[in-house]
């Protein structure tokens, strides 16, 4: 067997073994629009149907009108946007000082930084409650927006690998034109950043959109619910409304899906590059 088809039967092997796993992980995509398309008879039947008989697109309208939707939505995405912003505004600037700049100390707190990454969200959850409740934050939105201001470990540490990765000449012929270190950041490195920060983006919108236990912890007023604490509500005393629960689950999905599709090749360069430099 010749090296090219020996190249070109492990290139089919490899897209036959990612083509299996897509379809693995599309199933539970694709059972639950299905599933928002059925009747609430059909759901639990057997053996199971992908495909509704008859199609209902009216458990969308429904279910839209059996939560305020919209509201949520609305409140949803103040949350998300606002904590992206103060993702996009804090991790940068904190993994470029550990990357670039030389500070008594700094490996110690980066050290530190990776720590906080290893602890479990539910040793911090008393505490952190017990902290928003003494600021009186405790049934606002400010607990799921404003420690997003202050760096998350996660996407601090993604770019503190990708600015490694760029050559410190930038830096230093920068300097000799008299550059400001403020103004090397912002007008060198920030933009070349671009693929890196656009990811952790996509991961902060992907994680605020979908929180439930946050929302579920610090808001106690219905009317500042979000779509995921709303998807709560198709459960009652008659059983759960599973048929426009699935409705409203895809139009919660759609969002991501749709900011995925376009910025897929920016955020395949942003991991691929944090990935392989540093």
């Amino acid at each position: 067997m010749s090296a090219i088809t020996q190249k070109r039967m492990k290139t089919i092997y490899a897209h036959s073994v990612l083509i299996l796993a897509s379809i693995l992980f599309l199933v539970p995509f694709i059972w639950m629009v299905s599933t928002s398309l059925k009747p609430l008879t059909q759901v639990f039947s057997f053996p199971p149907e992908f495909i509704p008989r008859p199609i209902q697109w009216e458990n969308y309208v429904e279910a839209t009108k059996y939560i305020p939707f919209w509201k949520y939505t609305f409140n949803t995405a103040v949350i998300t946007i606002l904590s992206t912003i103060g993702v996009i505004i804090s991790c940068p600037i904190v993994a470029y000082s550990f990357a670039k700049l030389k500070w008594r100390g700094r490996n110690v707190l980066f050290v530190i930084t990776i720590g906080v990454m290893m602890i479990p969200a539910q040793v911090t959850m008393i505490p952190l409650f017990l902290l928003f409740n003494q600021l009186g934050w405790v049934g606002t939105n400010l607990p799921l927006i404003v420690p997003a201001f202050f760096g998350v470990p996660f996407s601090i540490f993604l770019l503190r690998q990708f600015f490694k990765g760029l050559p410190d000449t930038l830096r230093e012929a920068a300097k000799i034109d008299g550059a400001s270190e403020w103004r090397i950041y912002w007008q060198i490195m920030f933009p070349l950043a671009r693929p890196a920060v656009l990811a952790i983006a996509l991961f902060q919108f992907m994680a605020a959109w979908t929180d439930f236990l946050g929302p579920l912890i610090y808001l106690t007023n219905e009317t500042s619910y979000t779509l995921s604490l709303g998807l709560q509500q198709f459960q009652n005393q008659q059983g759960s409304q599973w048929h426009m629960m699935m409705a409203v689950s895809t139009l919660m999905t759609l969002p991501i899906i749709i900011l995925f599709f376009f910025m897929q090749k920016t955020f395949i360069r942003g991991i691929t590059f944090t990935g392989i430099k540093g």
